[in-house]
């Protein structure tokens, strides 16, 4: 059903396909937060009897930038320039390209949009090729697109907001569970992604409740068991222990050199998600074996 192309014009194809994906991404790293928060703040209202007609999220006392109404959603209104709320042409939402067009400027206002929105789409498009390179024109190779792209979002909500959204952490333990189930995913069995799942959830609730008892701080939040759940649904359970591993030390490392930099404040939260996302991906590419073989580990 695939078409006959060289493997490396279908690789370009699929990094092509990365770059549009990854210029809606930045939408939802951008608002599903922003939509949580607001359907957060609207059942507070409910709940201590306010209206909610005419509801704003700077009614809330939530955090929230400023937004006209609560009805954002991933598809209205359409995406505009967050200084001046300048409204796209389409020739302004290509992809990279019009970002170098406009050399990173809005066309109305002049202020910069800065270079998190090209390098999140140049980077989704790099995931996609090296899939595609990887596993062809393949269902494969749909499957870990879309978990890639799935990890980057969770990933960049994570550091912005420290939230991991339901939205996307259940879509994809399921997801990795039925890949599996279906052999498209075919490094990791149907029995290694269940208790993948299982040991990846059940190992941080465990640190968590112990970091919780010794110190009475909550040390990471359940949206990090979500994640490593479904990182060990897709990588199987013998990713598990080299995965934690990269993420505490890098997750450290990074740590102390924000709190040198004065970056960091005192008890402030830095997100694992990042972290474990991270880790995931280097588990794609050497593998658990290698990984642990590296460190000076035997499975």
């Amino acid at each position: 059903m695939w078409p006959e192309l060289s493997p490396v014009y279908l690789a370009w194809l699929g990094g092509l396909l990365g770059l549009m994906v990854g210029s809606f991404l930045n939408v939802v790293i951008h608002r599903l937060p922003l939509i949580m928060q607001a359907q957060w703040a609207r059942e507070c209202a409910e709940l201590t009897g306010e209206s909610t007609a005419g509801f704003t999220p700077a009614k809330s006392g939530l955090p929230l930038p400023t937004l006209e109404s609560v009805s954002l959603s991933l598809s209205q209104p359409r995406s505009r320039c967050p200084h001046c709320k300048h409204t796209l042409a389409w020739h302004e939402n290509i992809p990279v390209l019009s970002y170098v067009l406009l050399r990173g400027k809005c066309s109305a206002c002049g202020q910069a949009y800065g270079l998190r929105y090209p390098l999140v789409e140049l980077f989704t498009g790099v995931l996609f090729y090296g899939c595609v390179l990887r596993w062809g024109a393949s269902y494969t190779a749909l499957a870990w697109c879309g978990f890639l792209a799935a990890l980057l979002t969770l990933a960049l909500i994570d550091w912005d907001s420290t939230l991991l959204p339901d939205e996307i952490t259940l879509p994809l333990l399921w997801a990795g569970l039925i890949a599996a189930a279906l052999q498209i995913n075919p490094g990791v069995s149907l029995v290694h992604a269940f208790w993948g799942a299982v040991g990846g959830y059940m190992s941080l609730w465990l640190v968590y409740h112990a970091f919780k008892l010794i110190t009475g701080k909550e040390g990471m939040g359940y949206g990090d068991f979500k994640l490593f759940a479904a990182l060990g649904a897709w990588l199987g359970w013998t990713a598990l222990l080299p995965m934690i591993l990269l993420a505490s030390v890098s997750g450290a490392v990074v740590g102390l050199v924000l709190k040198y930099r004065a970056r960091l404040r005192d008890g402030a939260y830095l997100p694992f998600g990042p972290f474990l996302a991270a880790s995931a991906l280097l588990m794609m590419v050497w593998g658990p074996v290698d990984v642990l073989r590296d460190l000076g580990l035997t499975l």
